[in-house]
């Protein structure tokens, strides 16, 4: 019957990590699922606890930082958001901070958008995205 709570333990874990995506319960559901197999052998709940601390720690110490490398891998292509900074835009309305206006558009699709440093930046110029915070383009005007 204790094998059944080996097997509610992994799922837990395992909607943890579904829900979090942070590599910090995995582990543990495979802990769990060693735990289990052995609770199915017969063996004593001391050892099934063992089991699964052994092999939850084992798998945490010796997995975790090649998948952790993996998963923050500096070398995959930045997408959506995180490809903006840098990018080229065209001014479709005054971007004035003051009087929170400016809009650009980027990639075929139109942002809010404001200077960097407080200037106003006329309709039909180009700007460079500097950074994005929240729904709006951080932009500099582009030196010519």
């Amino acid at each position: 019957m204790e094998s059944f709570y080996w097997l509610i333990l992994m799922a837990v874990m395992i909607a943890i990590e579904i829900i979090t995506l942070g590599l910090s319960t995995i582990w543990f559901a495979i802990g769990a699922l060693a735990a289990y197999i052995t609770a199915l052998f017969g063996a004593d709940v001391v050892v099934q606890v063992i089991v699964f601390l052994a092999v939850s720690l084992v798998s945490l110490f010796s997995t975790r930082p090649v998948a952790v490398r993996y998963f923050n891998n500096k070398d995959r292509e930045k997408t959506n958001v995180d490809s903006m900074p840098g990018s080229t835009a065209k001014v479709i309305e005054q971007i004035d901070n003051f009087n929170a206006k400016g809009r650009v558009m980027l990639n075929g699709m139109e942002w809010m958008a404001r200077s960097t440093d407080g200037s106003v930046i006329d309709a039909g110029e180009t700007v460079t995205v500097k950074e994005v915070s929240g729904v709006k383009l951080i932009c500099e005007k582009k030196a010519e």
